[in-house]
């Protein structure tokens, strides 16, 4: 069974949780704890882009351009 955290050990690491959220719009905290210890904090972050207003569904890269329509892979020979 787990073992209680008491509150006075996970002090120094509020401060370090805060900034780990700190301007987090889109992704996860990660708290990692071994043996009733907080060892490591990871943050993965998500970052969104708007779609680019008349290139929806624009496949074609700069070099990619295939005049005779269909998808171009680079493993036409």
């Amino acid at each position: 069974m787990a073992q209680n955290i008491e509150s006075h050990s996970l002090h120094p690491w509020l401060h370090r949780i805060m900034e780990a959220l700190e301007g987090l719009e889109y992704g996860s905290v990660q708290i990692i704890v071994h043996d009733a210890q907080i060892v490591q904090i990871e943050r993965t972050e998500k970052r969104r882009f708007p779609p680019v207003s008349g290139r929806r569904g624009d496949v074609r890269s700069g070099s990619g351009h295939n005049p005779g329509g269909g998808l171009q892979t680079g493993f036409e020979r």
